[in-house]
């Protein structure tokens, strides 16, 4: 059975690139990625160039894990990428971390990804057939022989043919000694967004990060775009075009950091919504409104609103947990979820709870969350989520477990409400998730709801092999 630690959907990778002479380019990396970190948290890593060679620092661990004043002030120049990643079936070990670097024929590169090629295996095997040497698992190495491949083109137009081969879901930040790239792929299923910092460009996985650094979001780098920045200034190449565009709906529902701008909208905004317009589908008999925090907490706040029901926080988040911390034994379950979530008992204790959360996966926090509560003294749990049952696994570059681990694809709401223990339970439909972020069906990758994916899923990557940034 999954921890309680693990029952969500993962993040996925964060990338970040800086071009920006005169500016301490690393430590500036440095403030994005840890804006980033919700995105990944197994390691971290940045490239910085002076314009003649190209250094990588990178490990496992957290960004205030891998990186220090001294660290940083050894990372000298005027262009940098970073990156924060998370992993699926790509084995969490340094040999993964990014960014990658290598030498072509027209001089180094380092390149980071977020995101899924959904035809890496296919890829692996015919470079693998012409000499190509793989030293890592993820995804992102396939991308990086594919540019030694077109090695007698300068690197944009190496990429340019790359995204004619590669299949499915990247945002990329890349680097030479002299230029930083930024490229999406034609869907635009993974966010990447541009600002400006002063003379300077950033290109980041979301534009709190922009914030972060003091950067002014200058907009979406479209799908199928790949922007260039050297000293000449910002020019764009706008390659492949879709008949659609795929966004990933997951990024507006979980993903993305509240005060992020994705589709012209704040993520806060969006999220609100949604918990309107479940109040608007669904209004239960409750006394309280309480988030699960904090991925609930903004569609609550929505929730409360239109139901007139009163808006509570009535469970206290320890938000100091790392990385590291010491998985228990089956024993000391309940522990490790009061660890993470604590129930007020002075808020609850008798009170009829509507529970507000973003998604239901396996099921496994929702039951022990509700069995928390039952023992605080509530007396009625009504589960409310933000976004339709997850019914099909994500091949693009988000954890959402293989079908057979998706409770909802397994069991029709009633047993899932048993399963978890709530006196009801009640999703967000599709058509009303789509209209709080104001965006139909040809907007957005809805694949983990209805099933359609946007592009073909080879048959030889089952649900049990799926790879990653």
């Amino acid at each position: 059975m999954s921890t309680f630690l693990e029952d969500k959907p993962r993040d996925e990778c964060g990338v970040l690139g800086i071009y920006g002479p005169g500016l301490d380019v690393s430590t500036l990396t440095y403030y994005g990625l840890y804006a980033l970190q919700h995105r990944g948290q197994e390691s971290a890593g940045i490239a910085v160039s002076d314009g003649k060679t190209i250094e990588v620092q990178k490990n496992m661990g957290l960004v205030s894990e891998v990186f220090n004043e001294e660290s940083l002030a050894k990372l000298k120049g005027h262009i940098a990428i970073g990156h924060v990643r998370y992993s699926t079936t790509g084995s969490s070990s340094l040999v993964n971390a990014q960014p990658l670097s290598f030498r072509y024929l027209r001089g180094m590169v380092a390149l980071a990804h977020n995101g899924n090629l959904t035809n890496a295996n296919e890829l692996r095997y015919s470079l693998g057939t012409t000499g190509s040497v793989f030293q890592s698992t993820s995804d992102t190495e396939v991308i990086i022989n594919l540019i030694a491949r077109y090695g007698q083109n300068v690197i944009e137009e190496a990429l340019m043919k790359c995204m004619i081969d590669i299949k499915g879901a990247y945002s990329v930040v890349a680097m030479t000694e002299n230029k930083l790239i930024g490229m999406r792929d034609p869907l635009g299923v993974r966010p990447l967004c541009l600002g400006k910092l002063g003379n300077a460009y950033v290109i980041s996985s979301e534009s709190c990060a922009l914030d972060t650094v003091g950067a002014v979001f200058v907009r979406d780098i479209e799908p199928g775009e790949i922007v260039i920045i050297d000293k000449e200034g910002l020019r764009s190449i706008q390659t492949m075009t879709a008949t659609q565009k795929a966004l990933c709906i997951f990024e507006l529902v979980y993903l993305a950091r509240p005060d992020s701008v994705m589709h012209g909208d704040a993520i806060t905004v969006a999220r609100r919504e949604m918990g309107r317009q479940l109040a608007r589908e669904k209004k239960v008999e409750a006394d309280i409104v309480v988030p699960v925090p904090d991925s609930g907490t903004v569609a609550a706040v929505g929730y409360a609103e239109v139901s007139g029901i009163p808006f509570k926080e009535g469970l206290m988040k320890n938000r100091y947990i790392g990385r590291t911390f010491i998985q228990p034994s089956q024993k000391m379950r309940d522990i490790a979820v009061r660890l993470k979530l604590n129930p007020i008992r002075q808020v609850l204790k008798g009170q009829r709870v509507a529970l507000v959360d973003d998604s239901i996966v396996r099921g496994t926090t929702s039951k022990k969350l509700i069995h928390m509560l039952r023992d605080a003294g509530v007396k009625e749990v009504h589960m409310l989520i933000s976004s339709p049952p997850i019914l099909y696994p994500c091949y693009y570059g988000v954890d959402t477990s293989a079908r057979a681990e998706l409770i909802a694809a397994q069991n029709e709401i009633e047993e899932v409400r048993k399963y978890i223990d709530a006196d009801s339970l009640h999703y967000l439909s599709l058509e009303g998730l789509l209209a709080a972020t104001k965006g139909t069906v040809e907007d957005y990758c809805v694949a983990c709801f209805n099933g359609h994916y946007p592009t073909e899923i080879p048959n030889e990557r089952t649900e049990q092999a799926r790879g990653m940034c």
